[in-house]
């Protein structure tokens, strides 16, 4: 027989097991400061150092982010997740464009089938907040509006795996957004209103076809600015 005897699973692995386990129940949301070193350790009843053995592995993971000075935060909630983000923080505007296009045209598609009345409202609220920031030219405003708008139309998908890629990659698009649209002209200026109109008329080709339209133009404008 090639069976060995089971060991228990060292203090740092019963450690990292329940830091994941705050993590994924949502105790500890994406964005959060986890509690420090010492209360971590009075709380498990385990040394400092098992415990800095743990949140350096799970830092490694791309769960959490240890910021000098300040503390640790998560920054993921699966491994998966660190590493997309991982990724994202070097991919070229292009690549992310491409990922977007791929994500938010099916998004629309697929909203515009599974949509309920809550889903619309929401989506309406994000679109008219995005027109009315960019009538006042308030690109900050404007950046956030747009992304809500994006966000809710995945989340009216109601395809948690949709929803979960996109919330890893949505630091990432707030980024292009915010680029894309400095000067609240350009891409800024796109009519996301289609996109609106398709999905509540719950007709699945007409959104699509308004994303890639949008997506399109997003990639003409960046690809013709200066370098």
């Amino acid at each position: 027989m090639t069976l060995r005897a089971a060991h228990r699973a060292s203090l740092v692995d019963q450690v990292i097991d329940q830091l994941k386990g705050e993590i994924a129940s949502g105790a500890w949301a994406v964005g959060d400061k986890i509690p420090p070193e010492p209360a971590l350790s009075d709380t498990l009843g385990v040394g400092r150092n098992t415990i800095r053995e743990a949140v350096k592995a799970l830092t490694h993971a791309g769960l959490l982010e240890c910021r000098q000075g300040d503390g640790t935060y998560v920054r993921a909630t699966n491994e998966m997740s660190g590493a997309v983000r991982r990724r994202l923080r070097t991919a070229k505007v292009i690549e992310v464009l491409e990922v977007r296009r791929a994500l938010e045209v099916e998004a629309a598609r697929l909203a515009a089938n599974y949509r309920d009345n809550a889903d619309i409202a929401t989506i309406e609220a994000a679109c008219a907040r995005r027109d009315a920031a960019l009538a006042a030219s308030d690109h900050d405003t404007f950046v956030g509006a747009d992304l809500d708008f994006h966000t809710a139309i995945v989340e009216a998908t109601h395809n948690r795996v949709l929803v979960d890629l996109w919330n890893d990659f949505t630091d990432t698009v707030r980024s292009t957004i915010a680029s894309a649209s400095a000067d609240l002209d350009g891409s800024a200026a796109i009519p996301h209103t289609p996109i609106a109109d398709a999905i509540r008329n719950g007709d699945a080709e007409a959104a699509a076809r308004a994303s890639q339209a949008c997506m399109e133009e997003i990639f003409r404008i960046v690809k013709a600015a200066p370098r």
